[in-house]
């Protein structure tokens, strides 16, 4: 943009570049005007550190590239001004700009670009996190062409609706600019990749005894229900929740791209363009609650968000901090969580499987068939108060582990199902679920544990809401008033075994008020004392009784009982 009629060279250039806000991005105006006076860079526009740094870098790139920085003022705005504007990612978008707006060299007008990337001082451009979402932005804004670095290139594809050039260095950007090369649009076929992404890790035939807790876990997997595994040591809980995600149905493209997002925010994303497989996370239990929940400055996704269409395995439930633990409370209900600071506040995804292990007591014995447990009742119940009752609440289905037996590990029984079959179960029960809900409801975005309570009682037939939905409800009412009276929450636990895998008629609704089902191996010489033990040391364990019910009609017999009797 020329000052006067006679001048050159233009002293006003502007282009576009995006700025992240959780896992959103915001298009950013980036104007840089060159002026007469004292040799001078300024910035201004709210940047952070590594922004006001990007100066030196700019210098440095054009100069080993054959150009010369202007030895004049140059200030560079970043609107809009009330956005904090974070990262290295300014410096190609400014770069650029600088020479337009100094004319040399000649470049034409970049106000339809939408540009991104790090500069090396030897002029290279270096990939940035964020560039899917920023892509996304540019995308909606209907921009001429998106450049970035060659490294995000088919990331940034993936957002289709806007060219995409990829560029390995300041030259390569100028000479493509220029009309002196011209680089081709980079294009991804997504599908392609998802239907030739690699299975999960681990098979479920691997897991030798533990028939109830495999049924359990595909239930957990067909209803997206939260799972906790509670068993002495070398009972298999690790094992079983690893190979979780083998049985779980494969991304759609939609969830494909959305953690892909997020994870190229978190700068995680690698040499792959797109995240093909459901995340698994499974963070120690040393780690903080700003690792686990989000946080930072700049604010960054945290384990939770990073587990978001995947499964959150937490092992040793008890040794989290309290403070870890507490804040999952809300986003398990609502799928997402908002971390609010003093300068932003951020909402991250959280649609998670959650998946938690934990010893019954400290020693870890308590009800194994060895009486090798000697931990006294103030030492169980200071253990398990650890972990609190409304987190618990959150977690559908509670399952006991014992011991296998020595002679199941050595013995020459078949081997168990594969992932492979049991997967295409938790697929046709998932389609079931899909089927009753409707299509004009956008099924198969949804899955039917975050289905509306009042939709999901007039898709059910009025023979699954009998008596004996309504003395489940009335027990869940008895154990927790405020859920079981709450028709807006959404029924977890039992009601999604109306989908659940192996078909057959559905058992009556419990109702649904937060209800949770405990899993035990049958054990017909269990005694009057050690039932009154589990229930009275077994907070942990509060259970509504459903029988055999639990699979009628689908083809098992029933491995499991419950220990707790129905109040009702």
């Amino acid at each position: 943009m020329a000052r006067t009629a006679g001048q050159q060279q233009c002293m006003l250039a502007r282009t576009r570049s995006g700025a992240l806000r959780g896992i959103d991005a915001l298009l950013v105006d980036v104007e840089v005007d060159v002026s007469p006076g004292l040799p001078q860079t300024t910035t201004v526009g709210l940047p952070d550190g590594a922004v006001r740094e990007g100066r030196d870098r700019i210098r440095a790139a054009l100069r080993n590239a054959g150009w010369t920085y202007p030895q004049r003022r140059v200030t560079v705005n970043l609107a809009p001004a009330a956005l904090r504007k974070e990262g290295a990612a300014f410096d190609l978008p400014i770069a650029l700009a600088l020479l337009t707006a100094a004319g040399t060299p000649p470049l034409p007008d970049l106000s339809g670009w939408c540009i991104l990337g790090e500069l090396g001082l030897d002029g290279a451009v270096h990939g940035v996190r964020g560039t899917l979402p920023v892509a996304s932005a540019a995308a909606r804004a209907g921009l001429a062409g998106l450049m970035v670095p060659a490294a995000n290139a088919a990331e940034a594809a993936l957002a289709g609706g806007v060219p995409v050039f990829g560029v390995r260095s300041v030259g390569e950007a100028v000479a493509h600019l220029r009309g002196e090369t011209t680089l081709a649009a980079v294009t991804v076929d997504a599908e392609a990749r998802l239907s030739a992404a690699a299975v999960t890790q681990g098979d479920f035939a691997e897991v030798r005894g533990q028939r109830h807790a495999k049924r359990a876990v595909e239930i957990a997997a067909a209803g997206a229900h939260n799972v906790l595994l509670l068993g002495p040591p070398g009972s298999g809980k690790t094992m079983l929740a690893t190979r979780l995600p083998s049985i779980l149905p494969p991304l759609t493209l939609a969830e494909a791209v959305e953690v892909t997002a997020v994870h190229s925010v978190a700068g995680l994303l690698g040499d792959a363009p797109l995240v093909t497989t459901r995340p698994v996370r499974a963070p120690h239990s040393t780690i903080s609650d700003a690792a686990l929940l989000g946080g930072g400055t700049p604010i960054r996704p945290g384990e939770l968000t990073l587990a978001h269409r995947g499964v959150l395995f937490l092992d040793e439930l008890p040794e989290f901090r309290r403070n870890v633990l507490e804040p999952l409370r809300q986003p398990l209900e609502s799928r997402r969580i908002t971390i609010a600071r003093g300068r932003a506040s951020v909402t991250f995804p959280a649609d998670v499987l959650f998946v938690a292990a934990m010893n019954p007591c400290v020693c870890g014995y308590l009800g194994d068939p060895s009486d090798r447990c000697e931990c006294t009742p103030t030492s169980l119940e200071r253990y398990r108060s650890r972990v609190s009752g409304p987190l618990l609440d959150r977690i559908d289905l509670h399952v006991e582990m014992p011991r296998v037996p020595v002679a199941a590990l050595t013995g020459n029984e078949p081997p168990g199902e594969p992932s492979e079959t049991i997967r295409a179960r938790v697929i046709a029960a998932r389609t079931r679920q899909r089927e009753r809900l409707g299509a004009s409801e956008r099924a198969p975005a949804r899955r039917r544990a975050a289905a509306p309570l009042r939709r999901r009682r007039r898709r059910a037939p009025a023979a699954r809401r009998g008596d004996g939905a309504a003395r489940a409800l009335r027990a869940g009412v008895h154990a927790h008033p405020a859920r079981g009276a709450d028709d807006r929450r959404p029924r977890r636990g039992g009601p999604h075994l109306h989908g659940a895998p192996g078909g057959g008629d559905p058992v009556p609704e419990p109702g649904s008020a937060g209800l949770r089902l405990t899993y035990q191996p049958a054990s017909p010489g269990t005694t009057t004392a050690q039932a009154s033990l589990r229930a009275t040391c077994g907070r942990l364990l509060l259970a509504r009784s459903l029988g055999t019910s639990l699979f009628a009609g689908s083809g098992h017999s029933p491995p499991f009982t419950t220990a707790v009797e129905d109040p009702s």
